[in-house]
């Protein structure tokens, strides 16, 4: 959808990843379908070197803050270097939802 689309986008312009995924996670979630507020990015980018993992997430949500206060309810970020990828490139699988729409 249009907003999976304008993540894709920024995440590529800003930070230039070496490996992007976009997951609209919506369909775990109490939402009707085509809901574009729950996502997962896997975000795997050379400037990650050297810098703490709350860093690399403060990175990645000021990229999106926009979309953050707008129509994305939940984030959940993968942000790895390029060695980190290689060396385990499955990303981690996200819980279930325990709320939603309507609960």
């Amino acid at each position: 959808g249009p907003i999976e689309v304008e993540i894709r986008k920024k995440i590529m312009e800003k930070l230039n990843p070496v490996h992007l995924e976009v997951i609209n996670e919506s369909y775990k979630h109490n939402a009707p379908p085509g809901t574009e507020a729950h996502f997962k990015v896997v975000v795997v980018a050379d400037q990650f070197k050297d810098m703490p993992l709350i860093k690399r997430h403060r990175t990645v949500n000021e990229v999106l803050s926009t979309e953050l206060a707008t129509t994305v309810h939940a984030l959940s970020i993968e942000a790895k270097t390029p060695e980190q990828w290689k060396a385990n490139p499955d990303a981690a699988s996200t819980p279930a939802c325990l709320g939603g729409f309507g609960k």
